[in-house]
């Protein structure tokens, strides 16, 4: 099935990185009716140290991805997972999200912690069967009724 996936770190800024990003935020601006759809999400999040953009190529053709960067010391924020939908329903959101905690526990941290929509079953699943649950919403995501947030620990 998936034979031919590789993932790699990439600067957020490349243009398969922009194509994935992009796709994801008119997906989100399209279901949440948000003109903005961006997360809460600059290419320069990851662009600090403890922090990565990674994306999933399958037979060399990029269609994942996912990111994570500092909250806190301790705390690494998953961002921009994406999975381009041709592909879904194959395991790739579940190989990013493990390669980004994999990534994330090597630089340090100890908790991860996300934020999805409530109009977005499959990725709640996703979490939920990762071993995430749910928690209080924090940030600018407080306010927000459409918004579910999971934490996890990494040790």
């Amino acid at each position: 099935m998936c034979d031919d996936w590789t993932i790699e770190a990439v600067d957020p800024r490349d243009s398969v990185a922009m194509t994935l990003i992009d796709a994801l935020t008119q997906e989100l601006a399209r279901m949440y009716h948000d003109e903005d759809g961006s997360g809460n999400f600059a290419p320069a999040d990851v662009l600090v140290a403890r922090s990565a953009f990674l994306v999933g190529s399958l037979a060399g053709r990029p269609v994942a991805c996912g990111a994570y960067r500092p909250m806190s010391p301790d705390v690494a924020e998953i961002k921009r997972m994406y999975v381009e939908p041709d592909y879904r329903g194959r395991g790739l959101g579940r190989r990013i999200l493990q390669e980004l905690e994999t990534r994330a526990r090597r630089d340090g941290y100890s908790w991860a912690r996300l934020e999805t929509g409530t109009l977005q079953p499959e990725a709640i699943r996703l979490y939920e069967r990762a071993g995430y649950y749910r928690i209080d919403c924090y940030g600018i995501y407080v306010e927000n009724p459409g918004s579910v947030c999971f934490e996890k620990a990494l040790a």
